[in-house]
């Protein structure tokens, strides 16, 4: 499916990767703001979300990485900096391993790059939180006029503990593209990536960003997007 997508700007497309249940529009906007400038940024909205209107989530990850394929192919971009966090950095990395000859750059951040230990605990306080969330009628008011489809959706999926797809993590080692994990040192599951990838594959680098943890992009906003110019710049 043509993902719903907002485009500004020109010169080489960057594709930002939103988080669960945002948008293109509500996630990464300083980001969107900062390189609009000087690239062509590209937002679209992930199958389910927003205006990308589905009833179909099954095989999420892989299928949301053929939407970005057909959406890129629509907008007549061939290669692109591809930029994502949390859920979209997943879709992000699914996209490199099927698409590997559209990508100048992959950023991602917010996701792990191994099983934890505890994943089952882990999982389970994640799914008390979302079911907590949908007692809530302020919030729950708030997504269902930003999606158009059933955003609950999302929720029942993450309450299977085989939802995260961990061995498509495994591709990050052998990606024969520059690579930047951007991971907050909050975050003990995913800054376990700076002692894995850089050793196993010199396309990998590795920042870890102070004062953030899951959101590096919201938390760290101005520090996230000068590390990531400088990676494209080096380029």
């Amino acid at each position: 499916m043509i993902l719903h997508t907002d485009i500004i700007g020109a010169g080489e497309p960057i594709v930002f990767l939103h988080t669960g249940l945002q948008t293109g529009l509500t996630d990464f906007q300083f980001q969107r703001d900062y390189f609009g400038k000087n690239y062509k940024v590209i937002s679209p909205d992930l199958r389910g979300h927003g205006k990308s209107e589905t009833d179909d989530f099954r095989n999420f990850f892989e299928n949301s990485a053929i939407d970005l394929w057909e959406t890129i192919n629509h907008y007549g971009l061939k290669t692109v900096h591809l930029v994502g966090c949390s859920l979209g950095a997943i879709v992000a990395v699914k996209f490199a391993q099927l698409y590997p000859e559209r990508i100048i750059t992959l950023s991602v951040s917010g996701i792990m790059p191994v099983k934890p230990p505890n994943w089952i605990k882990i999982n389970e306080e994640d799914v008390e939180i979302q079911t907590n969330l949908l007692k809530n009628n302020e919030v729950t008011s708030y997504f269902d006029q930003l999606h158009a489809s059933d955003w609950k959706q999302f929720l029942y999926m993450a309450r299977e503990q085989s939802w995260y797809p961990f061995e498509d993590m495994e591709a990050l080692r052998e990606f024969g593209f520059p690579v930047l994990f951007i991971v907050g040192e909050g975050n003990q599951h995913e800054t376990i990536s700076t002692t894995i990838y850089p050793k196993e594959n010199k396309n990998v680098h590795v920042a870890v960003v102070p004062f953030a943890a899951h959101l590096v992009h919201t938390d760290q906003q101005e520090i996230y997007t000068r590390i990531l110019a400088d990676f494209f710049n080096k380029q």
